[in-house]
C-alpha cells in the first residue's frame, strides 16, 4: 500500500511541475504538436492577461470555470461555463477575471509557430507591454 501512494505521490509532484506560474494565474500545457497546442488556463480573481495579439496563431478558448470578459478587438465578451470565443491570428485580446472565483479555461492554438516568443504586447498589468520574451513574463 506505501509503494502505491508513493507512486501516486511521485506522479502528482510530476504534474505539479508541469503548471508554468504567472503574475495572473497559471497554466498547463496538455498538447504541444506540430500543427496545434492545447492548454488549461486559471485566470485568478480581478487579475486579467495581457492586451496581446499573435502572428502565428489562431486561438479557441472554452470556458469551463467561473466569469469573465474577453476583449477581441473593440469587442467585450462575457462568457462563463460551456461558451467558447474565438480569436483569429492577429486580432488585439485579452481575457479577464472581474469576478471573485477562478476562471477557468481550455485554449486551443492553431497555425505554425506556438511559442511564448508570438506575443505582441500592448497593454499589460505587469510592466511587460511591448515585450515579445521568450518565456513570456
Amino acid at each position: 500500500m506505501v509503494t502505491a501512494y508513493l507512486a501516486l505521490y511521485e506522479r502528482l509532484i510530476r504534474l505539479a511541475a508541469r503548471v508554468d506560474h504567472r503574475p495572473w494565474g497559471s497554466y498547463y500545457v496538455y498538447a504541444d504538436r506540430p500543427d496545434h497546442k492545447v492548454k488549461r488556463i486559471v485566470v485568478l480573481p480581478k487579475k486579467r492577461l495581457s492586451l496581446q495579439l499573435h502572428h502565428h496563431r489562431q486561438e479557441h478558448w472554452l470556458v469551463v470555470a467561473g466569469r469573465g470578459i474577453v476583449t477581441r478587438n473593440d469587442e467585450r465578451i462575457e462568457v462563463g461555463p460551456g461558451e467558447a470565443v474565438d480569436l483569429p491570428r492577429e486580432a488585439r485580446h485579452r481575457v479577464e477575471n472581474p469576478g471573485d472565483e477562478p476562471l477557468v479555461f481550455i485554449e486551443v492554438q492553431l497555425g505554425d509557430s506556438f511559442g511564448e516568443d508570438d506575443i505582441v504586447r500592448f497593454e499589460d498589468d505587469f510592466g511587460r507591454a511591448g515585450t515579445t520574451s521568450p518565456d513570456g513574463r
